[in-house]
């Protein structure tokens, strides 16, 4: 067997086949329940540049086992980096096919311009019935999968699972790149998560880290005994490349062993997984070598390069999958074609979304809030194509790190209030009618405030208590993810404003699909206190309008302003259109409607 055919353990029809790449070592072993733990039972070959292989016929799947590596007078014991399976993040690599028993899901994603992503802790998102200190797990997540499909969720964001120190962790602290955490139910846990996603029609998309490995808990720093200036060794830059904000754990883009390794643990999760796209963490941190000044982009060009070929390799081999940057540089580079040197991203974290709304929103009094922000929100793209960017008023990210949930930080205390569920469900409102792939955060639908902890698991009794929020956000979704006939102009790309209104604090705009022009969707906003009646907005069109969506309507709670709206009539010119329209305007609030 060549050293390209395989790293890590190969199963074959007799016994296992080890391969390691450790270019400064004198001899490398396998040992394991194999050998009764005897480090020199089975030494491996040298292949050439850097590999080591061997063929133990007296391996099979399940056991567990270690390289023992040579170098000069240092001994070493090392997990495998290719392991695809750990006992934990401090215990041995176990010998594990990933394959065993695939069988094609045949699932595709739905097309991008209709998805609405649900991102998801794993060791929060559903902990009910688990005992005090246990987390959440794949199959404890799999019990809520029915609840996301009803929701409208088409698409699920898994916060990184590989596995990492401890049992609880965000997960960007990866020790084990190739294996999924212990704690979660393992590789086993997460195919089954998949398929039980995919059999309700719901795609996964894997969150992975790429911009660093560790800190702690992983034999890939100094692998293989070697390393310069008391850096990380053949994994990782030896200068001052390899400085993070996370430690001096870049790794180094440059080498090629390095480039592959990453290769083919993002090929793995498409493959092996069946996970339906990645989320690269902090590619900043990839293709730029500053971090503590955050206008420093000295380009790290090897990063760059690296990036590019990934991402032309995924796009040729899986057309389907979705590759999205968070960047969080605002630069349409990242999502450019790799044609014209862009980095070839489907999608970006949407950064200036979530900052600009919430601006609006945490504005206290009327007179201060600048509707022009919510304006700014709607219309930026990435190089013409508004799907290129992800969009949210709550994230991992923007619910942690000394922010709090959205309701929260709108009134602090009093969260589950009137006026935090006003104005936070008003951003839900002005998030699934924008331009742009829209993304909630486990637990907004339903009022979830205080902030984002992985101790903290995820109250469902909330759900309960706010299910006619719960319904709001679900009639939202389903009327964004393309599957009704009359709100198709909700997945396409044009946008286009109607209505301004700076000292009312009242914005329309239209969405329409390019292939179904006679379909625009209006959707009104009020980001005012005050409610209006018969408020006039000029239309460029003679039609009959029904009313798709009111948030003013009591069955989404008793505290809402119940501006009951059955039709709206056309009425004659106004602001310049030929055509206008009265309709009913609950504080902080929306209306969405549809021609008939």
């Amino acid at each position: 067997m060549s050293k390209q055919e395989g790293m890590g353990s190969i199963i074959g029809e007799s016994g296992v086949t080890f391969r390691v790449w450790a270019p400064h070592a004198d001899q490398v072993f396998v040992m394991g329940d194999f050998s009764d733990w005897k480090e020199e039972q089975f030494p491996m070959e040298s292949e050439g540049e850097g590999f080591w292989a061997v063929h133990v016929k007296e391996a099979s799947p399940g056991d567990q086992y270690k390289f023992f590596i040579i170098n000069g007078e240092q001994r070493l014991s090392r997990n495998d980096p290719y392991a695809r399976k750990v006992t934990h993040s401090m215990g041995n690599s176990v010998v594990y096919n990933p394959f065993e028993d695939w069988q094609d899901h045949g699932f595709d994603i739905a097309p991008f311009n209709q998805l609405v992503i649900y991102e998801l802790h794993i060791g929060t998102f559903n902990r009910e019935g688990r005992n005090e200190g246990e987390v959440g797990t794949f199959y404890s997540a799999v019990e809520k999968l029915d609840y996301l499909r009803d929701l409208g969720i088409n698409a699920i964001e898994l916060m990184p699972v590989m596995e990492f120190p401890g049992d609880k962790s965000w997960g960007y602290n990866p020790s084990y790149p190739f294996s999924v955490e212990t704690a979660y139910g393992g590789p086993e846990g997460l195919k089954h998560f998949i398929y039980e996603a995919h059999n309700r029609g719901i795609a996964v998309i894997l969150d992975v880290v790429y911009n660093h490995f560790g800190p702690s808990d992983t034999d890939l720093w100094q692998f293989d005994g070697w390393n310069e200036n008391d850096y990380g060794g053949i994994y990782f830059y030896n200068d001052e490349r390899a400085k993070t904000p996370w430690g001096d754990n870049r790794p180094d883009f440059g080498r090629k062993e390095v480039r592959n390794y990453i290769r083919d643990n993002a090929l793995m999760w498409l493959h092996a997984y069946q996970c339906d796209g990645l989320r690269l963490d902090a590619t900043a941190m990839i293709r730029f070598l500053g971090y503590e000044e955050p206008h420093d982009r000295t380009m790290l060009e090897e990063g760059y390069s690296f990036l590019q070929d990934l991402n032309a390799e995924i796009r040729a081999k899986f057309p389907g999958k979705l590759l999205i940057a968070e960047d969080l540089k605002v630069d349409a580079v990242v999502t450019a074609p790799i044609s014209k040197n862009g980095l070839g991203f489907h999608a970006q974290w949407g950064l200036g979304f979530a900052d600009y709304v919430k601006k609006v929103l945490l504005e206290v009094d009327d007179q201060h809030r600048n509707l022009q922000l919510i304006v700014e929100s709607l219309f930026f793209s990435f190089n013409n194509d508004v799907f290129q960017r992800v969009i949210f008023t709550e994230s991992h990210d923007e619910v942690a790190n000394g922010s709090s949930r959205l309701p929260e930080e709108i009134d602090p205390g009093n969260a589950d209030g009137e006026y935090a569920k006003k104005k936070s469900t008003l951003g839900a409102i002005t998030l699934l009618t924008s331009a742009g792939i829209p993304m909630i955060f486990q637990g907004q639908e339903f009022m979830t405030h205080g902030f984002f902890s992985d101790s903290n698991a995820l109250n469902w009794q909330n759900q309960k208590q706010n299910h006619g929020i719960s319904q709001l956000y679900r009639d939202l979704i389903w009327m964004r993810s393309g599957r009704y006939e009359d709100l198709v102009g909700l997945t396409g790309h044009d946008i286009e404003t109607l209505h301004f209104n700076q000292d009312n604090l009242v914005l329309a705009f239209t969405r329409t699909h390019f292939d179904f022009r006679d379909r625009p969707v209006i959707v009104i906003l009020n980001f005012s206190s005050n409610e209006y009646h018969a408020y006039q907005i000029g239309i460029p069109f003679d039609s009959e309008l029904a009313v798709k969506f009111n948030s003013g309507w009591k069955g989404y709670d008793e505290d809402f302003s119940d501006t009951t709206l059955v039709g709206v009539q056309i009425e004659g010119a106004f602001e310049g259109k030929d055509h206008s329209i009265k309709v009913d305007l609950p504080a902080f609030g929306g209306v969405i409607l549809v021609r008939i």
